[in-house]
């Protein structure tokens, strides 16, 4: 998936439709209205830059996701370590770490992960 760049604006807007997607393009801009104190006109620009963008589907008054939140941010994840750490999921672990020190049970989930990925590559 090619990287999508969401400004502070889009990524609240996208929020709110990955919250209530599958939305009627006309629910979705009174929500708008209520959330985010949009007009009309600006729902329809920003949602017609994410869909140009991939993320959303506008067919037939009908709002859908093309791209899931979780999608997304794994994608977003993986650019940052990419970018900050030259992919190193350990460098970006350690410097996460020196700072904010891991819960017991933040450790033991990160072990079920580990645990489970090398149960995978082994099979």
């Amino acid at each position: 998936m090619a990287t999508i760049e969401l400004g502070e604006v889009q990524a609240k807007f996208a929020d709110l439709v990955w919250e209530n997607a599958p939305i009627s393009s006309g629910a979705l801009v009174r929500l708008c209205a209520e959330e985010l104190h949009w007009k009309k006109p600006t729902t329809y620009t920003v949602l017609r830059k994410l869909c140009e963008k991939g993320l959303f589907e506008n067919r037939n008054g009908t709002v859908t996701a093309r791209i899931s939140r979780a999608e997304y941010y794994a994608a977003k994840s993986e650019q940052f370590v990419e970018e900050t750490f030259h992919g190193s999921l350990p460098a970006f672990l350690a410097a996460f770490t020196s700072k904010k020190k891991l819960t017991a049970a933040q450790a033991e989930e990160l072990q079920r992960m580990i645990d489970a990925f090398r149960e995978e590559a082994e099979t």
